[in-house]
Order: structure tokens, then sequence, then C-alpha cells
């Protein structure tokens, strides 16, 4: 006997509580233990064209579990030319980073990468139930080798001096390279006057496409 398809909305969501559970980095870790309890953050969608990939979460998105409530997302919000409103409307935006758990941080303050435990078990299964991304956000390095592959460049700089190449790339979703908006990296974006001129023009260009 032959049954229905699935709905991918409760596809989708019984996917997120199975996330929402997930205590890899705690109780299986591959390295040292996350050092606090886990709690995954992300904002998958099954109607949102547009998938913003970043890193994983840092103290102020583990302690309100929405991402990118913090300066770098006050910072991809104004590269992209998008509001609060629009930024958390799942419907038109998904935000799934590479990492779900924050990683806790370096001896020099900085968020530590994300765990590895993540993207080998969930990324894959995430990716197949949002059939309606078309573009991805790649914010970092971790984020443009999994949606890049092969054409990732040995560096973040190599990766974004080739954005033009890689977005005209005939794949299926198109991946546009970013670097990550966190302050630490206002030095590298000062070095490269092109990304403001060329880049963020093309991103908010692309992300209004889609909304």
């Amino acid at each position: 006997m032959s049954t229905a398809p699935a709905d991918p909305a409760e596809t989708l969501a019984a996917l997120e509580a199975e996330i929402a559970r997930c205590r890899l980095c705690r109780d299986a870790p591959r390295g040292a233990t996350l050092p606090h309890q886990p709690r995954p953050v992300l904002r998958p969608s099954t109607t949102a064209r547009l998938l913003i990939a970043g890193q994983a979460p840092g103290t102020r998105v583990h302690a309100s579990g929405l991402p990118f409530t913090d300066p770098s997302g006050d910072r991809l919000r104004d590269w992209m030319g998008v509001t609060k409103d629009v930024f958390y409307d799942r419907a038109r935006i998904a935000i799934v980073p590479m990492g779900f758990c924050f990683p806790g941080q370096d001896a020099k303050g900085g968020d530590l990468p994300p765990r590895r435990e993540c993207a080998p078990v969930w990324r894959a299964r995430v990716m197949a139930a949002m059939p309606a991304i078309d573009l991805v956000l790649a914010v970092g390095r971790p984020a443009q080798l999994w949606h890049l592959g092969a054409d990732a460049g040995a560096s973040l700089g190599e990766t974004m001096t080739r954005w033009r190449e890689i977005l005209a790339r005939p794949t299926f979703p198109k991946v546009l390279p970013l670097p990550h908006p966190s302050w630490r990296n206002s030095a590298w974006l000062k070095r490269r006057p092109w990304f403001e001129a060329d880049v963020v023009p093309e991103l908010r260009r692309l992300v209004a496409e889609r909304l």
C-alpha cells in the first residue's frame, strides 16, 4: 500500500526536535568535551530561499538562543540591507551554522571553531530538509569548506578574491562566500576596500531578489 509523501514542514520540525536533543559534543566528543551544557541554536526553513551558513553561536547567542544577537549580527544585517524583523523571518531567511552549540573560548577570549561533531551528523540532513534554498551565504571558512568543497581556496582571503567566479558556478544552490562579520575582522576588511565597494552591493541585490 502506498503512502502519501511526508510533509516537508513536519519532516523539518521532527529533525529540529531531534537536533534540540543532541548531546554528542558532551557525551561522545571528538576531542575535548563541551565545557557547558549543549544548547543547539538554528533556524531552518522549508520556505526560505536564502540560507545564512555561519560558524557557531557565541556567548550572547548561547544565552539568548537566537542567532546573531550580537554586534556581528548588526554588521551582517547592514551588509545584507535588511531589518531585524526581516532577518528573523524564518519564512524568508534560514540560519543554520556549521556548529549548533557555543564551542567555548580559547585562552585569548576568542570563540573556538565549530565543534567537529555537528556537521558530519547533521548538515546534509538539514540541507535536504530545506528544498527551497537557492542561495547560501557561506559566512567564514568552516561554512565555505563544507559548501564549496574543492572550490574553496587555501584561505579565506583566497576564497574571497574568487567570489565572482564562485557565485557564477553552475551549481545549486548558489554560494556567496563572506568573511565573518565579527569586529575582530575589521582590520581584514579595512585592507580590502573592494569588499564594501563590490561584494556588499551584490550581496544586497541577491538578498533583495529572494525576499
